[in-house]
């Protein structure tokens, strides 16, 4: 129960007094109706409804005294999800339920909820209580969303928290990409659903905006299904997705009269997004949302261009294990120092760029930081120096901040003058562009150190953050609040010694304030100037006019001294907002330089090569490693280099065939690395590399199902083959792993020639094939611009050596059987896998022509290649004699004549390998 008590200050206070019974009897949790009408609720449950009513999808925390309280069908959710405990108002047929939060401590319980998808109100006190008739005012002051996040306890430094709006029409799909706690703003469109989802999984949002009555239309259905990370989705108001409304809301926001320069003539659907997704930050967050000062629009053209799948299987930002970080990519090259660096790198690493200037530029800088070692440290503790500058100015922006922000963003921009000093003395041409905006806030900086306390308090209501010496009169009203202790004792000292009391005490309580204590047995030396004021047991109380006036000017001071303190801590804000482009555009600078230094600490620790990055169409990587795997190795291991090169001429598709475990997917994802590392501006894990500029990488990797979509492993895998093969050009990377593997041998294996044959035929893309189907390598016969490849693999008393070395050729086993000893099958089942191989292999047929598998055959193996069906034939081949035994040297030839590469020799080479032939067999 809630009760307003009065202060001697003349404030007024809600206490929450304990229930007679807290037994949870909660019923159905529902809103009161029927019989439990409204009219006969307090005042104060009848605040609370109407309030509910404006907000009724959210979590309502309704401020009462030091607690956020919830009630009825909130109470119940959030007594589940916050595991605290749930009671109940009132008694009998009346019983609400309830629980609440202590308000200070609110931050980690509204985490909580919102990590749970939820919506949270924040309903605040914002009248003084006492200061009118009736119950105190109050009202939502903000509404906390998954996407609308901007607690730094909640937020993740170095990730983005992207809220995306979508709309959509008979021209495609508009949409709007807006970071509520750092003011970015970005929008495009798409001409389908896939090409939405690959824009919007580059920023993995955590919330979709979508109008009103569309929550489980089929398009947001899919688009949630197939982003890796399912956002929450909220509906906004439809006619806030209408264009010219949209448009109208856009103008006056940026104060512009054409939005052509954000690129938003002709593209309704875009524009709708966008003014969607700030009317939902302004609505939600109750403010102008004045560092949202830019909006951009993102071309497709611009970027190099993953979906979703591709990011997934390369593991960019993370990894399929689990998720994290570590085992990514992102995880190997964040070498970071602030959190708008590690957010920049995660979105140059999402969308590489397509634009060779601007990626000669990066390695420009990149070069010049790597060759640098002590200057590229003294960069690196400079920028640790430096805070969230865009959260900073956002919070404060959006009126979410405290005193902490403006002491915090101080001593950011006192950093920055050092910071772009040094950067204006290199010679890399993208650093020093950096240099101009870092030196553009002396004056706010001097500012905020001047006027913030070195470690203000959490709190900014009970003051106590500005500075002495900053403002005068707020100087006085500390001094007398603070000094008021002296005085007191100087007054006390005199009283005795004017009334010869020696026992006289001046004391205070919050009911009657100051007042001169003095024992019945000295009442006869009491002065007449004295005021009585109360009696007890053993004492008398009284005032005197001095003392009221002081009582007056010391708790009026207070007051005053908290007002005043808040009055500054405006002024300080309204200068940051006023200085918030600036600040952007500081922290930009200061996001590139700490993702180019990170790019730099990675190349000269971890022995990376500028990459030369061309216009043309091959690819050719010489000593290359994968980036992740060689950093996950053990002590004493080492990575084994392999080459790659792949032509448009004579090897724009490599089939790369080996056993199991030998290696194929590291070397096929090192190549898709490389390139995406090397577009992206970063030194890349070879001794040299040539890339040629990559519209579009694909990977088909590994076998997953969607069981939420009704997809089996085999039908996921044919969609993204599909996709590929759609939408790759003769610019694209194609990588391809296993293609058929989840069918009939027969289907597999018809599925993956003709995949191939299309790719080299009518797409052109540079691809690599990975496959288990050894007649593919039959494929390079029938096709000029096809090349095998193989890992190298070395058989030893009985074991299988994996060489992890890619050579020519291809591969004539797969040696699954050895691979399955190695993951310690019972040795029953190994053995009798190899006797089933040998009846496959030696063709033993039934009556009716089919291989006898099942029958423990006693007869010796034949050859592995007998009774193998032709890719182009009809019935099987008949089964060889088996073979008398080949000498060793006699191998060592025949092994010599299959490796070696008749279209590539010249005669003298040729003359030479008859010569070493015939020394071997002597």
């Amino acid at each position: 129960m809630a009760v307003t008590q009065q202060t001697k200050t003349g404030k007024a206070a809600d206490v929450v007094l304990p229930e007679e019974d807290t037994t949870p009897e909660v019923g159905t949790g529902e809103a009161p109706a029927g019989a439990r009408e409204i009219a006969s609720l307090t005042p104060m449950m009848r605040q609370y409804l109407e309030v509910k009513a404006l907000h009724p999808d959210t979590v309502l925390f309704f401020r009462l005294g030091d607690f956020y309280e919830m009630f009825f069908e909130d109470a119940v959710k959030a007594s589940e999800l916050l595991q605290i405990t749930l009671t109940a108002r009132a008694k009998g047929a009346d019983k609400i339920p309830m629980c609440g939060v202590p308000y200070h401590s609110s931050r980690r319980y509204i985490a909580k909820l919102v990590e749970h998808g939820l919506k949270v109100a924040i309903c605040e006190q914002v009248t003084e209580p006492g200061a009118g008739p009736g119950i105190v005012q109050r009202e939502v002051t903000r509404v906390i969303t998954p996407g609308m996040v901007l607690d730094d306890e909640v937020l993740e430094p170095q990730a983005s928290n992207f809220l995306a709006a979508v709309c959509w029409g008979e021209a495609g799909f508009g949409a709007a990409l807006l970071e509520a706690s750092t003011g970015e703003f970005y929008t495009f469109e798409a001409q389908g659903l896939s090409e939405l989802v690959e824009g919007l999984s580059r920023v993995e949002p955590r919330e979709l905006l979508v109008p009103q009555g569309m929550r489980d239309a089929p398009e947001v259905v899919q688009v949630c299904q197939r982003l890796s990370r399912v956002p929450a989705v909220a509906e906004g108001e439809g006619a806030a997705f209408e264009h010219t409304r949209a448009a109208a809301f856009l103008r006056s926001h940026f104060n512009v009269q054409s939005l052509s320069a954000f690129g938003l003539d002709g593209s309704p659907l875009a524009t709708g997004a966008a003014g969607a997704a700030l009317r939902y930050l302004k609505d939600t967050q109750k403010t102008p949302a004045a560092h949202v000062d830019r909006l951009s629009r993102q071309e497709r053209a611009g970027c190099l261009v993953m979906d979703e799948s591709s990011r997934g299987n390369l593991e960019v930002l993370k990894s399929l294990r689990d998720g994290g970080r570590k085992g990514s990519l992102l995880g190997v090259l964040d070498r970071t120092a602030t959190g708008l660096g590690a957010r920049k790198l995660a979105r140059w690493l999402s969308a590489p760029l397509c634009s060779l200037p601007e990626i000669e530029a990066r390695l420009d800088a990149v070069e010049e930081l790597s060759g640098k070692s002590v200057w590229r440290e003294e960069l690196v503790a400079t920028l640790k120096e430096v805070g969230d500058l865009e959260r900073l100015c956002g919070r404060l922006s959006l009126g979410a901040g405290n005193a902490r922000d403006l002491r915090a963003l101080g001593l950011s921009l006192t950093q920055l003058p050092k910071l772009g000093a040094a950067l204006a003395r290199c010679d890399a041409g993208l650093l020093k562009s950096l240099a101009g905006p870092l030196g553009a806030l002396p004056e706010l900086a001097d500012l905020l150190m001047r006027a913030v306390t070195d470690e203000p308090p959490v709190v900014i209501r009970d003051g106590g953050f500005i500075r002495q010496g900053y403002h005068a009169e707020l100087d006085d009203l500390v001094a007398l609040s603070t000094t008021g202790k002296d005085y007191l004792l100087k007054l006390e000292q005199r009283e005795k010694d004017r009334t010869g009391i020696s026992s006289l005490k001046i004391r205070y309580n919050k009911v009657f304030g100051y007042y001169l204590e003095v024992t019945k047995a000295n009442l006869h030396a009491v002065p007449k100037d004295y005021i009585r004021k109360q009696t007890t047991v053993g004492a008398e109380r009284f005032v005197t006019e001095e003392l009221k006036e002081y009582e007056e000017k010391v708790l009026t001071a207070e007051e005053r001294r908290v007002v005043l303190e808040l009055q500054l801590f405006e002024e300080l804000r309204t200068k940051v907002i006023a200085a918030a482009p600036r600040i952007r555009s500081a922290a930009e600078a200061v996001a590139t330089a700490d993702a180019l230094v990170s790019f730099a600490r990675c190349a000269a620790e971890y022995g990376y090569t500028r990459p030369q990055v061309d216009s043309g169409e091959g690819l050719t990587i010489t000593g290359g490693r994968h980036p992740v795997v060689e950093r996950m190795l053990g002590a004493g291991e080492s990575f084994v280099p392999n080459d790659v090169r792949l032509d448009p001429e004579d090897a724009q598709l490599l089939v790369i065939t080996g056993p199991n475990m030998a290696g194929k997917s590291t070397v096929m994802r090192q190549v898709a690395l490389t390139a995406l590392m090397a577009q992206a501006g970063s030194f890349v894990p070879a001794k040299a590399a040539r890339i040629g500029l990559c519209d579009r990488i694909f990977t088909r990797v590994g076998a997953a199902d969607n069981l939420a979509r009704g997809q089996s492993t085999f039908m996921v895998e044919m969609t993204e083959t599909s996709h590929i093969l759609h939408h790759a050009t003769n610019k694209s990377l194609v990588i391809l792993d296993e293609i058929g593997r989840g069918t009939s041998t027969f289907d597999g294996l018809s599925i993956a020639w003709a995949v191939a044959e299309h790719i080299h035929d009518k797409v052109g893309a540079r691809s690599l094939f990975a496959t288990h189907y050894h007649e593919l390598v039959d494929l390079a016969r029938e096709r000029p611009r096809v090349k095998n490849l193989c890992i190298a693999v070395k058989e030893q008393g009985g074991k299988v050596i994996f060489l992890r070395k890619l050579i020519p050729g291809g591969a004539s086993r797969s040696y699954g059987i050895e691979v399955a000893k190695l993951a310690g099958l019972p040795p029953e089942v190994v053995s009798r896998a190899r006797e089933l191989l040998q009846n496959l292999e030696s063709g033993e047929l039934d009556d009716a022509g089919r291989p006898r598998v099942a029958v423990r055959s006693t007869k010796r193996a034949a050859p592995a290649n007998a009774g193998q069906l032709g890719l182009f034939g009809g019935a099987p081949a008949p089964a060889a004699v088996a073979a008398p035994p080949v000498p060793p040297a006699h191998a060592e030839v025949l092994e010599s004549l299959k490796a070696a590469s008749i279209d590539r020799m010249t005669p003298l080479d040729a003359l030479n390998l008859l010569a070493k032939l015939k020394q071997t067999l002597g």
